[in-house]
């Protein structure tokens, strides 16, 4: 493992609001639970009175990102039920209420407002991509609800409404260029999907690279359902790069890593880090990834009691071939958080929770995580893994201890938000 100083900042940002559809908004606005023009919430639809508490798991089982979402969805159900048997939240049993995302952002507005409105869910968990989470953040503020959302996303976003349990850009994707650096790469070359992660991931790794001397030699974008990358890869092929920066998400890394190996490409000559392959996603590439990197927070190899417990429940639960990773690791993380702040706040009410977030634990299968109470994300440690032949990964690089959240990168010199 490569020793290093750890990378520590301390956020101290204000919650904002991200980008707001149209769509969402009329759907927000037309809701219950909507906040009046003083800021102060109408009474929520939420039934505490019995002993049971509505939970929504929003999640997409069908569409491109259905290959990684159904995982997620898992975890989620497992959580629920081991809550469940050791006496619920507050003494009432999750009732999770399902729907599918499909993979479209529009769809995802439509679905948190029926949970939210129709159902009268406490709080919802899923979503995958950042324009499904961009599509319901208006929805849940405009309802004064809660989204738990599990993946690693490219910061610059805080809401009251949402809880972050995957990890920012400073403990994913800053720490992957600092790795980059220490193993000596000159030239980079970024592949992302054409959709607001992608874009926004690879505006600070521009910026950061041209800190670290790393030049970058090519960046192409490829619509999110669409597997073809032939063309995009020659590009590749012709720039020859030291690495290649992989932002790109769901079943398109198919196609990508497909056109990689057809036209020769190889971890010998240009490898790939990626920041959305995971121990799942791996075997399903029809490829031998074998050497490839990854960046995450948590790997199913991570060697802790609570890790060697959650992977037993979950092979318990769906089977002893299924692998664990870290958006399901940080969903199965989320709903545990949700029960922690319930109980600290001693209240399912979302502005209590909130008053009482600050500090709140839980020994995570990646270790001990603690929420900011500020921005409403979690001390994450950083992890790098190269795949081995099982299609696991071995830790090659790691943080020292957790990097506390900065979403919108206020402790580095170099980022600024308004350049192009």
């Amino acid at each position: 493992m490569i020793e290093r100083l750890p990378l520590v900042h301390h956020s101290r940002s204000r919650l904002a609001a991200g980008a707001v559809l149209a769509l969402t908004v009329s759907l927000g606005l037309a809701a219950c639970g909507n906040k009046d023009s003083e800021g102060s919430s109408a009474k929520s639809c939420v039934d505490t009175s019995g002993d049971t508490i509505k939970l929504g798991f929003l999640n997409s089982t069908s569409g491109a990102m259905a290959i990684s979402e159904q995982t997620v969805r898992d975890s989620l159900t497992l959580a629920a039920e081991e809550i469940n048997a050791d006496g619920g939240i507050l003494g009432k049993e999750i009732e999770f209420v399902e729907e599918d995302g499909a993979s479209d952002p529009a769809i995802f507005a439509e679905k948190i407002e029926k949970l939210l409105t129709g159902d009268c869910v406490a709080a919802v968990f899923g979503g995958w991509t950042s324009a499904s989470r961009k599509a319901m953040l208006p929805v849940v503020e405009a309802n004064n609800g809660l989204l738990f959302y599990p993946v690693q996303y490219e910061g610059l976003e805080a809401s009251e409404n949402i809880y972050y349990t995957g990890a920012t850009t400073n403990q994913q994707i800053i720490p992957a260029m600092e790795f980059l650096a220490d193993e000596g790469v000159e030239t980079l070359f970024l592949a992302g999907s054409d959709y607001v992660f992608p874009r926004t991931a690879n505006k600070i790794i521009k910026q950061y690279a041209e800190e670290l001397g790393i030049e970058i030699v090519g960046e192409e974008y490829v619509p999110l359902d669409d597997d073809d990358w032939t063309t995009q890869v020659a590009k590749i092929v012709e720039a020859e790069p030291d690495f290649v920066f992989n932002t790109i998400n769901g079943s398109s890394n198919v196609g990508f890593i497909k056109a990689y190996y057809e036209q020769g490409l190889s971890p010998e000559t240009s490898p790939i880090i990626s920041v959305s392959i995971a121990e799942e996603e791996a075997p399903a590439m029809g490829k031998d990834v074998t050497g490839q990197y990854a960046a995450w927070n948590y790997f199913q190899s991570v060697e802790s009691p609570a890790n060697a417990t959650f992977i037993e429940a979950f092979q318990d639960r769906f089977g002893s071939e299924r692998p664990t990773s870290d958006p399901m690791e940080a969903a199965y993380t989320s709903l545990y958080l949700y029960k922690n702040l319930v109980e600290a706040a001693d209240s399912f009410d979302v502005d209590d929770i909130n008053e009482s977030a600050d500090g709140v634990t839980f020994e995570a299968p990646e270790g001990l995580v603690t929420i900011d109470g500020d921005n409403h994300h979690i001390a994450k440690t950083a992890l790098i893994g190269r795949i081995n032949s099982d299609n696991q990964f071995d830790v090659v690089w790691s943080s020292d201890g957790p990097i506390e959240p900065d979403p919108f990168l206020e402790g580095y010199s170099w980022w600024d938000a308004s350049a192009e």
